[in-house]
């Protein structure tokens, strides 16, 4: 069910332009090219630019490789069952090298890789537990570093905020 749409075209003007901005060119911040979900989020201009100031950082500056991001974040959707998240970052995963059937393994939470495995199951105690396992952490921390691991926490809780706010939106796909 559909509780916000997306901002109308002729209602964006340079104010929703510079609340996108942490996240999107000045020539992708228009109706078309940002899509449903941030078309709906500038409807509240300061949350908008706030939220994307911290998504842009997990994004593009993250400490975190763009595979790692990418599986604690589908991790992250697939619990909060938002399938407008997952279905946008499945491209985004195979850019960052993981194929289907790794994509495949997140929803199963069986993946090959012992660093990708760790990462699901951080994601999975964050979720049942709200922390990580010490001994978690510690076979994190043979991969990551402590910035890293700080961002990986990060990672996964921003991305199940916009899950929950996408899924309580009821922003459809483009």
């Amino acid at each position: 069910m559909t509780r916000l749409t997306p901002l109308p075209p002729d209602e964006w003007d340079d104010g929703v332009r510079d609340a996108l901005g942490p996240l999107l060119s000045a020539e992708r911040a228009n109706p078309r090219d940002a899509g449903n979900i941030l078309g709906t989020l500038v409807r509240h201009r300061p949350l908008t630019r706030a939220y994307l100031e911290f998504n842009a950082y997990l994004l593009r500056d993250s400490t975190l490789s763009a595979r790692i991001r990418e599986v604690a974040l589908m991790r992250a959707v697939l619990w909060r069952r938002c399938d407008y998240l997952w279905d946008h970052h499945v491209e985004l995963a195979a850019r960052a090298g993981l194929t289907a059937a790794e994509i495949d393994g997140i929803k199963t939470g069986a993946l090959d890789d012992e660093l990708d495995s760790l990462v699901l199951r951080a994601v999975d105690e964050l979720e049942h537990d709200s922390t990580i396992a010490d001994a978690t952490w510690a076979a994190l921390g043979r991969h990551l570093d402590d910035p890293q691991r700080m961002d990986l926490v990060f990672t996964i809780g921003g991305y199940h905020l916009l899950a929950l706010a996408v899924n309580a939106f009821g922003i459809e796909a483009e």
